[in-house]
Protein backbone atom coordinates (compact mmCIF):
# COMPACT_ATOMS: atom_id res chain seq x y z
CA UNK A 1 0.00 0.00 0.00
CA UNK A 2 1.09 3.44 -0.91
CA UNK A 3 2.46 5.60 1.98
CA UNK A 4 1.11 8.76 2.96
CA UNK A 5 3.17 11.94 1.87
CA UNK A 6 3.23 15.49 3.18
CA UNK A 7 1.43 17.64 0.75
CA UNK A 8 4.06 20.60 1.61
CA UNK A 9 6.67 18.75 -0.13
CA UNK A 10 5.00 18.67 -3.71
CA UNK A 11 5.28 20.40 -6.96
CA UNK A 12 9.23 20.41 -6.30
CA UNK A 13 10.82 19.58 -9.89
CA UNK A 14 14.19 18.03 -10.13
CA UNK A 15 17.69 19.83 -10.23
CA UNK A 16 18.04 21.86 -13.82
CA UNK A 17 21.38 20.20 -14.25
CA UNK A 18 20.73 16.27 -13.85
CA UNK A 19 17.13 16.58 -15.59
CA UNK A 20 18.43 18.29 -18.48
CA UNK A 21 21.48 15.74 -18.69
CA UNK A 22 19.15 12.95 -18.37
CA UNK A 23 16.47 13.65 -20.90
CA UNK A 24 19.26 14.99 -23.63
CA UNK A 25 21.22 11.81 -23.00
CA UNK A 26 17.50 9.97 -23.61
CA UNK A 27 17.37 12.11 -26.96
CA UNK A 28 20.79 11.26 -28.33
CA UNK A 29 20.08 7.27 -27.67
CA UNK A 30 16.92 7.73 -29.58
CA UNK A 31 18.85 9.65 -32.43
CA UNK A 32 21.30 6.90 -32.70
CA UNK A 33 18.66 4.08 -32.80
CA UNK A 34 17.25 6.23 -36.37
CA UNK A 35 20.37 7.13 -37.49
CA UNK A 36 22.12 5.42 -40.70
CA UNK A 37 24.08 3.16 -38.35
CA UNK A 38 21.38 2.52 -35.72
CA UNK A 39 18.65 0.41 -35.66
CA UNK A 40 17.14 -0.93 -38.99
CA UNK A 41 14.06 -1.79 -37.14
CA UNK A 42 13.66 1.75 -35.22
CA UNK A 43 14.55 3.49 -38.66
CA UNK A 44 11.09 2.26 -40.51
CA UNK A 45 8.91 3.31 -38.46
CA UNK A 46 6.71 5.59 -39.03
CA UNK A 47 4.18 7.25 -37.12
CA UNK A 48 1.05 5.39 -37.91
CA UNK A 49 3.56 2.08 -37.73
CA UNK A 50 4.77 2.80 -33.93
CA UNK A 51 0.78 3.53 -32.49
CA UNK A 52 -0.16 0.12 -31.33
CA UNK A 53 2.91 0.02 -29.20
CA UNK A 54 2.17 4.00 -27.92
CA UNK A 55 -1.64 1.65 -26.90
CA UNK A 56 0.41 -1.46 -25.42
CA UNK A 57 3.02 0.38 -23.55
CA UNK A 58 -0.07 2.89 -21.78
CA UNK A 59 -2.02 -0.08 -20.78
CA UNK A 60 0.86 -1.17 -19.42
CA UNK A 61 1.87 1.26 -17.40
CA UNK A 62 -2.00 1.79 -15.82
CA UNK A 63 -1.28 -2.08 -14.95
CA UNK A 64 1.93 -1.50 -13.21
CA UNK A 65 0.18 1.33 -11.12
CA UNK A 66 -2.62 -1.30 -10.20
CA UNK A 67 0.40 -3.63 -8.40
CA UNK A 68 1.04 -0.23 -6.59
CA UNK A 69 4.82 -1.33 -7.09
CA UNK A 70 7.32 1.29 -7.62
CA UNK A 71 10.13 -0.24 -9.44
CA UNK A 72 7.15 -1.13 -12.13
CA UNK A 73 5.75 1.85 -12.21
CA UNK A 74 8.63 3.63 -13.16
CA UNK A 75 10.24 1.25 -15.96
CA UNK A 76 6.49 1.83 -17.30
CA UNK A 77 6.42 5.37 -17.50
CA UNK A 78 10.09 5.07 -18.78
CA UNK A 79 8.47 2.77 -21.73
CA UNK A 80 5.76 5.52 -22.24
CA UNK A 81 8.41 7.87 -22.03
CA UNK A 82 10.31 6.07 -24.89
CA UNK A 83 7.74 6.24 -27.10
CA UNK A 84 6.65 10.11 -26.63
CA UNK A 85 10.40 10.53 -27.39
CA UNK A 86 10.53 8.24 -30.04
CA UNK A 87 7.12 9.70 -31.90
CA UNK A 88 8.80 13.06 -31.91
CA UNK A 89 12.24 11.89 -33.03
CA UNK A 90 10.11 10.01 -36.49
CA UNK A 91 8.34 13.46 -36.95
CA UNK A 92 11.62 15.32 -36.82
CA UNK A 93 13.17 13.15 -38.95
CA UNK A 94 10.13 13.80 -41.21
CA UNK A 95 10.55 17.18 -40.68
CA UNK A 96 7.24 17.88 -39.31
CA UNK A 97 8.29 19.27 -35.87
CA UNK A 98 10.66 18.17 -32.90
CA UNK A 99 10.59 17.60 -29.38
CA UNK A 100 11.05 21.12 -28.57
CA UNK A 101 7.42 21.83 -30.17
CA UNK A 102 6.33 19.32 -28.35
CA UNK A 103 7.39 20.82 -25.00
CA UNK A 104 6.88 24.13 -25.42
CA UNK A 105 3.26 23.74 -26.79
CA UNK A 106 2.47 21.42 -23.81
CA UNK A 107 3.93 24.04 -21.99
CA UNK A 108 2.11 26.90 -22.89
CA UNK A 109 -0.99 24.99 -22.63
CA UNK A 110 -0.81 24.28 -19.14
CA UNK A 111 0.22 27.84 -18.35
CA UNK A 112 -3.08 28.65 -20.68
CA UNK A 113 -5.35 26.04 -18.87
CA UNK A 114 -4.58 27.53 -15.50
CA UNK A 115 -4.72 31.03 -15.25
CA UNK A 116 -5.74 30.73 -11.74
CA UNK A 117 -2.27 29.28 -11.31
CA UNK A 118 -0.38 31.61 -13.36
CA UNK A 119 -2.48 34.31 -14.13
CA UNK A 120 -4.93 36.34 -11.83
CA UNK A 121 -8.23 34.29 -11.92
CA UNK A 122 -9.27 32.79 -8.95
CA UNK A 123 -10.77 29.41 -8.28
CA UNK A 124 -11.85 28.30 -5.15
CA UNK A 125 -12.88 24.17 -5.86
CA UNK A 126 -12.42 22.10 -8.35
CA UNK A 127 -15.77 23.24 -10.21
CA UNK A 128 -14.01 26.61 -10.69
CA UNK A 129 -10.61 24.93 -12.05
CA UNK A 130 -12.94 22.93 -14.71
CA UNK A 131 -14.37 26.26 -15.89
CA UNK A 132 -10.78 27.91 -15.86
CA UNK A 133 -10.40 24.78 -18.63
CA UNK A 134 -13.06 24.46 -20.47
CA UNK A 135 -13.29 28.00 -21.29
CA UNK A 136 -9.40 28.28 -22.44
CA UNK A 137 -10.02 25.19 -24.20
CA UNK A 138 -12.75 26.42 -26.39
CA UNK A 139 -10.73 29.35 -27.27
CA UNK A 140 -7.76 27.45 -28.53
CA UNK A 141 -10.83 25.11 -30.66
CA UNK A 142 -12.51 28.39 -31.54
CA UNK A 143 -12.06 26.66 -35.06
CA UNK A 144 -14.24 23.49 -34.71
CA UNK A 145 -17.82 23.05 -35.94
CA UNK A 146 -19.09 20.86 -33.26
CA UNK A 147 -18.82 20.44 -29.59
CA UNK A 148 -18.50 16.81 -30.02
CA UNK A 149 -14.74 17.88 -32.64
CA UNK A 150 -11.53 16.18 -31.09
CA UNK A 151 -12.91 13.41 -29.38
CA UNK A 152 -9.98 10.31 -30.65
CA UNK A 153 -11.87 8.22 -33.27
CA UNK A 154 -9.60 5.56 -31.51
CA UNK A 155 -10.99 5.79 -28.09
CA UNK A 156 -12.04 2.36 -26.91
CA UNK A 157 -15.86 2.32 -27.28
CA UNK A 158 -16.86 2.90 -23.17
CA UNK A 159 -14.10 5.95 -22.70
CA UNK A 160 -15.43 7.40 -26.01
CA UNK A 161 -19.44 6.66 -25.01
CA UNK A 162 -18.09 9.05 -21.70
CA UNK A 163 -16.38 11.29 -23.45
CA UNK A 164 -19.03 11.96 -26.03
CA UNK A 165 -21.38 12.23 -22.87
CA UNK A 166 -19.77 14.88 -21.07
CA UNK A 167 -19.12 16.76 -23.99
CA UNK A 168 -22.92 16.74 -24.65
CA UNK A 169 -23.54 17.90 -20.72
CA UNK A 170 -21.04 20.76 -20.71
CA UNK A 171 -23.60 22.53 -23.55
CA UNK A 172 -26.60 21.36 -21.10
CA UNK A 173 -27.57 18.52 -23.01
CA UNK A 174 -28.43 15.78 -19.85
CA UNK A 175 -30.23 14.22 -17.79
CA UNK A 176 -31.04 17.28 -15.14
CA UNK A 177 -30.75 14.25 -12.04
CA UNK A 178 -28.56 11.75 -12.74
CA UNK A 179 -30.39 8.69 -11.54
CA UNK A 180 -32.64 9.17 -14.27
CA UNK A 181 -30.11 7.36 -15.96
CA UNK A 182 -31.30 4.14 -14.51
CA UNK A 183 -34.84 4.50 -16.05
CA UNK A 184 -33.27 5.00 -19.39
CA UNK A 185 -31.29 2.20 -18.64
CA UNK A 186 -34.62 0.08 -18.14
CA UNK A 187 -35.93 1.36 -20.97
CA UNK A 188 -33.04 0.01 -23.02
CA UNK A 189 -32.86 -3.13 -21.42
CA UNK A 190 -36.54 -3.71 -22.29
CA UNK A 191 -35.98 -3.01 -26.00
CA UNK A 192 -32.79 -5.15 -25.76
CA UNK A 193 -35.36 -7.92 -24.04
CA UNK A 194 -37.78 -7.17 -27.11
CA UNK A 195 -35.24 -8.44 -29.74
CA UNK A 196 -33.85 -11.57 -27.26
CA UNK A 197 -36.62 -12.86 -26.37
CA UNK A 198 -40.12 -14.04 -28.27
CA UNK A 199 -42.56 -12.31 -25.81
CA UNK A 200 -40.39 -9.07 -24.73
CA UNK A 201 -39.79 -10.54 -21.12
CA UNK A 202 -36.27 -11.92 -20.24
CA UNK A 203 -36.83 -15.55 -18.32
CA UNK A 204 -37.39 -15.43 -14.56
CA UNK A 205 -34.16 -17.92 -14.15
CA UNK A 206 -32.02 -17.60 -11.01
CA UNK A 207 -28.11 -17.03 -11.67
CA UNK A 208 -26.95 -20.41 -10.50
CA UNK A 209 -24.18 -22.63 -12.13
CA UNK A 210 -26.58 -25.94 -11.20
CA UNK A 211 -29.12 -27.26 -14.33
CA UNK A 212 -28.43 -28.31 -17.45
CA UNK A 213 -26.59 -26.13 -19.91
CA UNK A 214 -27.97 -24.54 -22.89
CA UNK A 215 -26.78 -23.99 -26.13
CA UNK A 216 -26.11 -20.54 -27.32
CA UNK A 217 -28.19 -20.76 -31.05
CA UNK A 218 -26.85 -17.77 -33.16
CA UNK A 219 -29.43 -15.67 -34.44
CA UNK A 220 -30.00 -16.49 -37.96
CA UNK A 221 -32.02 -13.67 -39.05
CA UNK A 222 -29.29 -11.04 -40.26
CA UNK A 223 -31.30 -8.01 -39.67
CA UNK A 224 -32.87 -9.37 -36.12
CA UNK A 225 -29.15 -9.59 -35.34
CA UNK A 226 -28.01 -6.08 -36.42
CA UNK A 227 -30.86 -4.68 -34.08
CA UNK A 228 -29.60 -6.89 -31.08
CA UNK A 229 -26.58 -5.37 -31.86
CA UNK A 230 -27.83 -1.87 -31.76
CA UNK A 231 -29.90 -2.14 -28.57
CA UNK A 232 -26.77 -3.85 -26.62
CA UNK A 233 -24.70 -0.55 -28.16
CA UNK A 234 -27.25 1.55 -26.29
CA UNK A 235 -27.45 -0.64 -23.02
CA UNK A 236 -23.87 -0.09 -22.70
CA UNK A 237 -23.47 3.52 -23.76
CA UNK A 238 -26.32 4.11 -20.66
CA UNK A 239 -23.41 2.24 -18.53
CA UNK A 240 -21.12 4.59 -19.19
CA UNK A 241 -23.27 7.28 -19.06
CA UNK A 242 -24.18 6.37 -15.83
CA UNK A 243 -20.24 5.73 -14.81
CA UNK A 244 -19.70 9.54 -16.05
CA UNK A 245 -22.24 10.71 -14.00
CA UNK A 246 -20.59 8.99 -10.98
CA UNK A 247 -17.35 10.60 -11.22
CA UNK A 248 -16.02 6.36 -12.88
CA UNK A 249 -14.16 5.50 -15.75
CA UNK A 250 -16.00 2.77 -17.37
CA UNK A 251 -13.22 1.70 -19.15
CA UNK A 252 -10.76 1.95 -16.12
CA UNK A 253 -14.10 -0.14 -14.27
CA UNK A 254 -14.25 -2.85 -17.18
CA UNK A 255 -10.43 -3.30 -17.01
CA UNK A 256 -10.80 -3.67 -13.40
CA UNK A 257 -13.20 -6.13 -13.69
CA UNK A 258 -11.45 -8.54 -16.13
CA UNK A 259 -8.43 -8.41 -13.83
CA UNK A 260 -10.54 -9.68 -11.19
CA UNK A 261 -11.82 -12.26 -13.18
CA UNK A 262 -9.05 -13.59 -14.74
CA UNK A 263 -7.40 -13.58 -11.07
CA UNK A 264 -9.93 -15.53 -10.04
CA UNK A 265 -10.20 -17.99 -12.71
CA UNK A 266 -6.66 -18.45 -12.61
CA UNK A 267 -6.76 -19.50 -8.96
CA UNK A 268 -9.28 -22.49 -9.61
CA UNK A 269 -6.75 -23.84 -12.49
CA UNK A 270 -3.69 -23.25 -9.85
CA UNK A 271 -5.73 -25.22 -7.32
CA UNK A 272 -6.98 -28.11 -9.51
CA UNK A 273 -3.39 -28.25 -10.76
CA UNK A 274 -2.38 -28.66 -6.77
CA UNK A 275 -4.53 -31.53 -7.00
CA UNK A 276 -3.60 -33.06 -9.94
CA UNK A 277 -6.82 -32.11 -11.69
CA UNK A 278 -7.66 -30.96 -15.56
CA UNK A 279 -9.64 -28.24 -15.45
CA UNK A 280 -11.74 -29.68 -18.65
CA UNK A 281 -12.68 -33.06 -16.59
CA UNK A 282 -14.44 -31.12 -13.20
CA UNK A 283 -17.50 -29.83 -13.31
CA UNK A 284 -18.89 -26.46 -12.83
CA UNK A 285 -20.21 -26.65 -9.46
CA UNK A 286 -16.14 -27.34 -8.77
CA UNK A 287 -15.09 -24.94 -10.22
CA UNK A 288 -17.03 -22.36 -8.69
CA UNK A 289 -16.31 -23.71 -5.59
CA UNK A 290 -12.96 -22.86 -6.02
CA UNK A 291 -14.00 -19.33 -7.39
CA UNK A 292 -16.01 -18.53 -4.81
CA UNK A 293 -13.23 -19.43 -2.17
CA UNK A 294 -10.81 -17.54 -3.97
CA UNK A 295 -13.02 -14.49 -3.70
CA UNK A 296 -13.39 -15.00 -0.10
CA UNK A 297 -9.21 -15.31 0.48
CA UNK A 298 -8.91 -11.89 -1.57
CA UNK A 299 -11.48 -10.10 0.28
CA UNK A 300 -9.79 -11.81 3.77
CA UNK A 301 -6.25 -10.50 2.47
CA UNK A 302 -7.99 -7.05 1.78
CA UNK A 303 -9.87 -6.73 5.06
CA UNK A 304 -8.60 -9.22 7.33
CA UNK A 305 -11.73 -10.66 10.11
CA UNK A 306 -11.02 -9.07 13.52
Amino acid sequence: MTEKHDPATFGIAPEAGPAADAFVRLLEVIAKLRSPDGCPWDRQQTLPTIKPYTLEETYELLEAIDTDDNAAICEELGDVLLQVVLDAQIAKDEQRFDILSVMDGITKKMVDRHPHVFGDAVAENAEDVSQHWDKAKRKEKSERESVLDGIPVELPGLAKAARITKQAARVGYDFPHRAMLFDKLNEEVAELADELFEDGQVPDIPASVDGPRTRDLPVEDAARQERIEGELGDVLFVIANIARRWQVNPEEALRKSNAKFERRFRYIENRLREQELDIRDVTIQQMEELYQEGKRLERESVDPPA
